[in-house]
């Protein structure tokens, strides 16, 4: 017969009871302990209801017991475990936004050569070979460095040829060397759609499209789209002459507008060459068509042509920046108005979308390091001079509801 572990305990406890008990009436009644008498018929009774209630249970064996309750407690912990392991997964922070900021700077009209009236003196081919490439941006460079686009108009063209259009009164160009100029300065894209990309015919444009395009600088200009990326942001541009076509520009912009939606643009940029030459306020026209350019997509619209600088209008939360002046311009030896300015707005993203922002800011420049001519070295503006300027910009973006602030950020209403 088997006899439990447990079951042994019990018949030890109950001889041991029986003794003491014997023990305790050999001895006489001189002790307060007082003991239940357990005779061997309570213990036999004590141990045949534990067999019959180990039996019930169907357990045969005291090891198989201890497996079991190991088995169970081990069943449990892991259950526990689990359920710990899913309160820790619940209580996981989600994962933090990704943010995505782009900052884009805008500069004026950029002419890298001579038209055909000027002397060698004083010139900026001459500049160029004194100097060398390094020599024309130098000033601003910090800035587009720490930019992550920018676009400039290349307002000439960068050839050999020497079929210049007979019945123009400046024909522009450069060596295609002098591309590097704006490898150099840190400009990524350039617009070329103005009244002097054909000043040397198809042959002209043609070379200049391949100068920029061996440089690896982005370019658009009527149907030809430019799109430049980075931090995996897409940005597109169109460029257009309403100086030079008028009204048939709206179709171009509709569609190319439409078209880089289409090849993913996250940000859209349209350059409008429009407006008069040395005119400090926008046309109505040139109003309407800005409006018009976001209206069917647009996120900033820059403008250019008039050679002097006017306002930037906001609508609809972006905004119109109408002229952004000269600005590295050999096709000047002295302009009367040296002002020009950066203007430069920063795009977040958050999670791959754009955000609905107001960062925006103005540089206030000169074409030129020095007051009495043009060195074809634009400079940022400092002290008084930075004041004067943006105090004029502020003058011509009045009406618009439009102000900056004494270092160039945009003043909230």
């Amino acid at each position: 017969m088997r006899i439990y572990k447990g079951n042994q305990r019990k018949i030890v406890i109950c001889l041991m009871v029986l003794l003491a008990a014997a023990a305790l009436s050999a001895c006489g009644d001189d002790t307060d302990v007082i003991v239940p008498a357990v005779g061997y018929q309570d213990a036999r009774e004590i141990l045949g209801a534990e067999k019959l209630e180990t039996e019930a249970s169907g357990v045969t064996d005291s090891t198989e017991v201890q497996e079991e309750d190991l088995q169970e407690d081990g069943r449990q912990e892991k259950e526990n475990d689990a359920d710990s392991i899913g309160q820790e997964t619940d209580d996981t922070d989600e994962p933090e936004p990704e943010t995505i900021s782009i900052t884009i700077s805008a500069a004026g009209d950029t002419s890298l050569g001579n038209h055909q009236t000027q002397d060698y003196y004083y010139s900026f081919r001459q500049a160029y070979d004194k100097e060398g490439k390094d020599y024309f941006l130098e000033n601003v460079s910090d800035i587009f460095s720490q930019d992550d686009m920018t676009i400039v108009n290349l307002e000439g063209t960068l050839t050999f040829s020497e079929n210049m259009q007979p019945d123009r009164t400046y024909n522009i160009k450069g060596d295609p060397e002098y591309v590097e100029i704006l490898t150099s300065g840190s400009v990524e894209a350039v617009s070329m759609a103005n009244n002097h990309r054909y000043d040397y015919g198809e042959e002209g444009s043609r070379d200049t499209v391949a100068a920029l395009t061996e440089a690896g600088i982005k370019y658009a200009y009527d149907e030809n789209l430019g799109i430049y990326e980075t931090k995996g942001i897409r940005i597109g541009f169109v460029s257009v002459s309403e100086a030079s076509r008028g009204s048939a520009v709206e179709k171009t912009l509709e569609e190319g507008i439409t078209l880089l939606k289409e090849e993913g643009a996250d940000l859209i940029l349209v350059c409008c060459h429009w407006g008069t030459e040395r005119e400090y306020y926008p046309e109505d026209y040139q109003r309407t068509l800005g409006k018009k350019c976001i209206d069917w997509g647009a996120d900033l619209v820059i403008g250019h042509h008039p050679h002097v600088l006017q306002g930037i209008e906001e609508y609809q939360g972006k905004y119109i920046v109408y002229s952004l002046g000269n600005f590295c311009f050999g096709a000047n030896r002295n302009p009367a108005d040296k002002d020009t300015m950066i203007f430069q707005q920063t795009f977040t993203f958050v999670n791959g979308e754009k955000q609905e922002d107001k960062e925006i800011r103005v540089i206030p420049c000169s074409v030129s390091s020095v007051a009495d001519r043009n060195d074809f070295r634009p400079t940022p503006a400092e002290g008084g001079e930075a004041e004067r300027i943006i105090g004029r910009i502020n003058e011509f973006s009045k009406d618009f509801g439009v102000a900056f602030t004494a270092d160039g950020y945009l003043e909230e209403n």
